[in-house]
């Protein structure tokens, strides 16, 4: 079991990460004022004491600890770090991410150290610093605490000394309530909000102090965000989620760009460098070091990713000018309709950005250099992927959005459905066929001998999804090939037809025979096929007719300014479209 201190941003963010594990899990707060809704987690909430949360995590079987509380809930961190040091229990902490330390803002340790050369302080550190604050009054310093607008908050600032007349609220954290000399925050990060508060008290001329946030105990591992939050769990609990999440192979690359720039400014070789994802966060990324170059291997979970185990290498030398190619075993674009243009490397936008910003961090990125990614096994792996039927040849493209790799990732291969379809509009093709798969491509092909191999999209389940992406690209004339199996969960409205999410529906089925004068008993079939089996040529035809007119009724619409037409597939090869008065028959050559 897991144990979640939480009660913030990064709180909700962890309860997110664990949910998606399916597995049960604690999570504490303080107060018992956030609104949380939990799944598989349980909620306890009140403030606990090395004592009881020792004995809370004896009685409940606890094996690991995630502090995502506030930066600056310093005993509650030390009681964390006291009991999972005398239980031999990890602790992960979920820490924020901050921005860089602004010069012009007057930074200090604690509430002794504040300026007394102000008039005035407006204070948003909260209710538990009005004690602290007090005594600056006797310096004639006026304060105000902008607090928030709730019972329990003015009681307790009321109950530290506080009057009405001090007491400011807040609807949005921005909001500067009154005009003082100076403000008062602390370091709490971009979740906090630092950066705004900083903004806005700045536009109003005011100074601002800060105090620094405390430093976590030595022995916590620290992650920044949910990725690097949920590779940690993997790591020290792998029975929590049922699957594994990987890398993408722009992290790859980004990691072995990183070291080989490490190594070439300072000497140093570090088994794991930091890579910053796009989402902000930073993760560790292991690496290993040839002659001439940094190599990182494709590590995809429990993905089903040919990538899986190869060796994705960059070199980096000085140059003229900053630039990114690709060397040995990466793809290069033939065709329009990517991040780049024809002949140029499949690196697309996303891990070349990835790869700049990280550079950038280190201070590298303007630093003249060249930097050439390279993948040994490219060429003979982008033969198992879709890369020769989008058009990239000669090996494998540099993708990845996020930067990590979700096991069977819906958002992954959505993604991938985008591209192919982006691609099928370059190609300038009159028509775009949308098939579930290898199998129901090869009938339809016969069909449309005149459209090249881009034209033919794999939308998998997700029929909605390419439809939708269809209507984003204004792709004006569909064509959807469907097994009868997918037809029949289609026609009831699953856009998805995964078996996760649509089952087949007996009693729609034999409404729908009924609708087409085809009265059979289907009580004892298992798949749709063989209710195909049972019926005569003719009868096939008008139960085709009936599904495809209801597969029509939900799909149509999410293609409202083109032409659809939607083809049945028997098991056998049989394709069967409605009548010429209900819907457009492709062309035959």
């Amino acid at each position: 079991m897991i144990l979640v201190f939480g009660g913030t941003t990064e709180g909700r963010k962890a309860v997110e990460v664990l949910e998606e594990g399916g597995s049960p899990y604690f999570y504490s707060t303080k107060t018992g004022e956030q609104d949380i809704t939990l799944q598989h987690g349980v909620r306890i909430d009140g403030a606990l004491d090395e004592a009881a949360m020792m004995h809370f995590c004896t009685e409940h079987g606890i094996r690991m600890i995630v502090d995502a509380a506030h930066p600056f809930a310093a005993l509650l961190h030390q009681t964390i770090a006291k009991t999972a040091s005398a239980l031999s229990l990890p602790v992960v902490r979920f820490e924020r991410i901050y921005p860089p330390c602004d010069p012009a803002i007057t930074w200090i340790d604690d509430y002794t150290q504040i300026p007394h050369d102000i008039h005035s302080l407006l204070a948003t550190t909260g209710v538990q610093s009005i004690s602290k604050l007090k005594p600056l009054a006797a310096d004639g310093i006026s304060i105000f605490y902008r607090i928030l607008n709730r019972p329990s908050s003015i009681a307790l600032a009321l109950k530290q000394g506080a009057t009405q007349a001090q007491l400011c609220y807040y609807d949005d954290p921005n909001d500067i309530p009154v005009q003082a000399d100076a403000i008062l925050l602390k370091e709490s990060g971009l979740s906090g909000g630092f950066t705004e508060k900083v903004v806005a008290a700045k536009a109003c001329g005011m100074r601002v102090i800060a105090i620094k946030r405390p430093e976590q105990p030595k022995s916590f591992i620290v992650v920044d965000g949910p990725y690097g939050l949920r590779r940690m769990v993997e790591k020290l609990l792998p029975e929590f989620y049922p699957l594994h999440s990987g890398l993408t192979t722009g992290t790859c690359a980004t990691a072995a760009a990183v070291a080989a720039c490490i190594r070439l400014t300072s000497g140093e070789m570090p088994a794991e460098v930091p890579v910053m994802l796009p989402n902000g966060e930073t993760i560790h990324v292991a690496v290993s070091y040839g002659d001439d170059y940094v190599a990182c291997i494709k590590e995809a979970g429990d993905d089903p990713d040919v990538t899986n185990g190869i060796e994705f290498r960059a070199q980096v030398t000085e140059s003229d000018h900053f630039e990114i190619l690709g060397g040995e075993g990466v793809g290069r674009f033939t065709l329009p309709g990517f991040d780049y243009p024809p002949g140029e490397a499949a690196i697309n936008k996303a891990p070349r950005e990835m790869i700049r910003q990280n550079l950038e961090r280190l201070k590298m990125e303007d630093g003249r250099l060249k930097i050439v990614i390279s993948v040994p096994q490219g060429a003979e792996i982008a033969r198992r992927t879709f890369n020769p039927r989008l058009g990239i040849e000669g090996g494998i493209s540099i993708i990845g959005v996020s930067g990590i790799v979700k096991p069977f990732s819906e958002e992954a291969f959505v993604d991938s459905i985008r591209k192919c379809m982006t691609v099928a509009k370059a190609s300038q093709s009159a028509r775009v066929v949308i098939n579930s798969g290898g199998k129901s491509e090869r009938f339809v092909k016969a069909l449309y001998p005149e459209l090249p191999q881009q034209a033919f999209v794999e939308y998998g389940n997700y029929i909605g999804e390419t439809l939708k992406i269809a209507h984003e690209l204004d792709i004006r004339s569909i064509t959807l090939g469907v097994m009868i199996g997918k037809a029949v969960k289609l026609a009831a409205g699953h856009l998805d037809t995964h078996s996760k999410r649509a089952t087949m529906d007996k009693a729609f089925i034999s409404e729908m025979l009924h609708e087409a004068h085809c009265d059979i008993d289907i009580s004892d079939i298992t798949l749709a096929r063989e209710i195909w089996e049972r019926l005569s040529p003719e009868q096939q035809q008008d139960f085709a007719d009936v599904i495809i007119s209801h597969c029509a009724a939900y799909c149509q619409p999410l293609l409202p300014n083109g032409e659809l037409t939607i083809l049945l597939i028997a098991d056998d090869g049989t394709i069967l479209p409605l009548s010429p008065a209900h819907q457009p028959v492709p062309s035959r050559s």
